[in-house]
């Protein structure tokens, strides 16, 4: 899934993103806004996940995104 089609319909896509990574916050959703980088940050300190692995679990999760 290209991620500009998440980014965009990020008002659509948090709730899935949410449950996929329940531990974050809705403070965390407001800061990512759809941006990637920020997403993957944000699993990265929640989680204590390497970069890599936010990347790759991100990857996952969008290869599987319906909106």
């Amino acid at each position: 899934m290209n991620w500009d089609i998440i980014e965009g319909n990020w008002k659509q896509a948090k709730g899935k993103v949410q449950q996929q990574w329940g531990k974050l916050t809705d403070d965390d959703f407001d800061r990512v806004q759809g941006k990637r980088t920020e997403l993957a940050g944000k699993i990265q300190e929640r989680y204590g996940v390497t970069k890599d692995e936010a990347e790759r679990q991100i990857d996952a999760w969008a290869r599987d995104y319906r909106h």
